[in-house]
């Protein structure tokens, strides 16, 4: 009774409206958020009745997504129907059913773990230098053994450590902040409520508070970094960047029926693309962005020994296929592993040549 009264109001509101305020209330969703947002993370304004930005934002959004009709009130009884208790319990079998199929995903697996794990690195580098230091030893190894009991549990997800530390802290957010999120989200995963809540809350009113934080990390990776280094921060992401592309593509292709291996690589170009060389970089691009900044950082720094190990290590990963590459194999990436050797002997050469100088410098003082 009360949906079908809901589903009533929503569309009596909706027929008071002029023509294409229905499509462009739901559109419009984002938008206003993010300015909410925007303005009140990264203003020194402040809300009337100091409401929190954060929530003040989800609420606008879910308000004009319900009035502009991109929400349904059906949707909600339906998933209301998916609220259950519903315990973890330890599941060896189906584990050892999951690592036997796992070869296949491990130009994906591997470079996404060792991803994990200089993230949790990387974050508490963060939170220190947004004045809050941490044990990285403690943190890893909480890390590591939340992903092995999470596994064994079923749950195909790593966990990681918390990213932001800045913007939440910024937000106001404290050690209780995070210890009441993992409280309240286990909640909703034993209970079955992530359903119901994505009927009820409009996705677009909750990407833009995800966007601040990205905003938060994407600013700090330039502005903690040295100034010199703000080139290695570009060159580490641009492999992300053309993974993301690639993705993009194949979806939009199969979305055609069709896919690059059918269309060709001349007909992709012909049309301006160049998938080909986009989808080698991309390949394993956490793991290569991580090895790229690094080559970078060090040729910046003069330091050409550091950056010619680095290039010797990307060799064997490209080799391998764990970077610039589909998948995993033996000498699957031949033709990147020898450009990324040649670039290590060219490095080589510049830390003989700059050695013999700088000892020579001193001598000659």
């Amino acid at each position: 009774m009360f949906n079908a009264r809901l589903s009533a109001l929503l569309q009596r509101t909706a027929s008071c409206l002029p023509p294409n305020v229905y499509t462009l209330l739901s559109v419009q969703t984002p938008s206003k958020s993010l300015m909410i947002i925007l303005i009140g993370f990264f203003t020194d304004l402040k809300l009337p009745g100091n409401i929190p930005v954060g929530l003040a934002a989800l609420l606008l959004g879910t308000a004009i997504g319900w009035i502009g009709g991109y929400m349904s009130a059906p949707d909600v009884a339906a998933a209301a129907q998916n609220v259950a208790i519903s315990l973890p319990t330890l599941n060896f079998h189906r584990l050892g059913q999951g690592l036997a199929d796992v070869a296949p995903l491990l130009a994906t697996a591997i470079p996404l773990g060792i991803y994990n794990f200089t993230e949790g690195m990387t974050n508490v580098e963060s939170a220190s230098a947004a004045g809050d230091s941490y044990n990285l030893r403690s943190v890893l190894l909480a890390d590591g053994t939340g992903a092995i009991v999470g596994s064994a549990l079923g749950c195909p997800f790593p966990p990681a450590v918390y990213i932001g530390h800045p913007g939440w802290k910024a937000a106001g957010g404290r050690t209780s902040y995070s210890l009441a999120s993992g409280v309240v989200i286990a909640l909703f995963c034993f209970l079955g409520m992530f359903s119901l809540l994505g009927a009820l809350l409009p996705l677009p009113a909750i990407v833009p508070i995800l966007l601040y934080i990205g905003l938060l990390i994407g600013a700090q990776a330039f502005q903690v970094v040295p100034k010199a280094h703000a080139v290695a921060v570009v060159i580490a992401i641009l492999p992300n960047i053309a993974a993301w592309a690639t993705g993009l593509t194949d979806n939009a292709l199969a979305a055609a029926g069709t896919s690059a291996a059918k269309l060709g690589e001349d007909a992709l170009t012909n049309a301006g693309l160049v998938y080909q060389g986009t989808a080698l970089f991309g390949g394993g691009a956490i793991l290569a962005g991580m090895v790229l900044g690094a080559i970078v950082a060090f040729i910046v720094d003069k330091k050409f020994l550091p950056a010619a190990i680095y290039c010797l290590l990307g060799a064997a990963l490209g080799f391998v296929g764990l970077i610039h590459a589909p998948q995993v194999g033996w000498n699957v990436g031949g033709q990147v592993a020898l450009g990324y050797a040649l670039s290590a002997v060219t490095l080589l050469g510049f830390w003989l040549a700059t050695r013999d100088r700088d000892a020579a410098i001193p001598a000659a003082g």
